[in-house]
Order: structure tokens, then sequence, then C-alpha cells
């Protein structure tokens, strides 16, 4: 008897160089260290470690963790407005400041805060500053999710957003801050 195992997971980061990634906009760098990305901020606007490929349908899964506290975030269906990196598309936020919007969605670009998260105690205490989080992103058409250490955040439609683009790890331009990723796995909801 056959039976269908389903879409399998794959590896966007395999745990030793930035093969597959790409870094545009401003002065910020990248890294591997110890299985990680490690994001250090640098000079200049926001900057993007983005991946090569672009992605539709998918559930995103990953660990995040603050070395120092800084605004970042891991955009989703973005794309590159043009060879100065400036970047636009959807965002899980990843906020360090008392407001803890960790997970919320957040446009970068024209639109900005779609679904900010003051309206939710459960989320905004769901942040770990001194530890691994771990975050999922789900976008299904104009379905969009996020949880952060398993509290759902966001579930929001938009009917007015991109439908592909590419994952990026964002380091905000201004103040200080370096941010690790690892375990970055992606199941593609559609062949």
């Amino acid at each position: 008897m056959l039976t269908s195992c389903g879409p399998r997971p794959q590896r966007l980061f395999n745990g030793k160089d930035l093969s597959g990634w790409t870094k545009v906009g401003g002065g910020a760098t990248y890294k591997v260290d110890a299985g990680c990305i490690v994001g250090t901020h640098g000079p200049g606007p926001n900057t993007f470690l983005r991946t090569e490929d672009t992605f539709e349908d998918f559930d995103l899964e990953l660990d995040f963790k603050w070395d120092k506290p800084g605004n970042s975030g891991i955009q989703f269906r973005s794309h590159q407005r043009s060879e100065d990196g400036v970047v636009e598309g959807y965002q899980c936020e990843l906020d360090p400041t008392e407001r803890s919007w960790t997970c919320g969605l957040y446009y970068e670009g024209p639109r900005g805060w779609l679904v900010p998260l003051e309206n939710s105690p459960e989320s905004q205490a769901a942040r770990r500053l001194e530890e691994w989080n771990h975050i999922r992103i789900k976008a299904d058409g104009p379905h969009l999710q996020t949880w952060l250490n398993g509290v759902p955040c966001v579930d929001f439609i938009d009917s007015e957003g991109e439908r592909s683009g590419f994952i990026a790890l964002q380091v905000h331009s201004g103040g200080t801050g370096q941010m690790r990723w690892r375990n970055i796995q992606l199941t593609r909801l559609r062949n």
C-alpha cells in the first residue's frame, strides 16, 4: 500500500555557509557562526540577507535570538525595488523593545503596519529576550499567519498583497544590534 508523505521541508540554510543567499541594502554584516546566521548592525539603510530563490505558498519555521537587542525582521514574499537594495514586502517583525510586537505583521515599503500587536497581550508575552524564540510564518494565498513560541500572533487575509517573492533576514538601520537565526526550513504548500 502506498501512502502520501506530503510536502517535505526544504532547508534554506545549510549551517555552514551562505550558499543560496545574497546581501542587499546597507552595511550590516552577515556571517555563519556555530551553525547560525549572525547579522550585525552596520552603517547605512536597512540591510537584508535574501534567498536567491522565490517562494509562493509556504510554511516557514526557524529559530531566532538576540545577542544584542536591535530591531530586525524576517521578510517574505518580498522584492528588491531597485539596484540600490531597497526591499519591499511582508515582514514578520522582531521587536526587542517594551512594546514587544515580535511576530506582528509589517509591510516594508509603502503600506507600513498591517497587524501591530498592541491588543494581543498573549503574543507580546510570548517573546523571550535572552533565549531562543521559535517562529512560524504561513503564507497560503491571501491568508497570512504567524506564531511565536507556539502562540498565535497574526491571522490576516490580505487580498492586496504579493503572492510570491524571496525570504530575507533584516538588520534594521540605526542603533545597534546583533541577531542570530538557525534551523531555517520551508515547506512548500503546493508544487
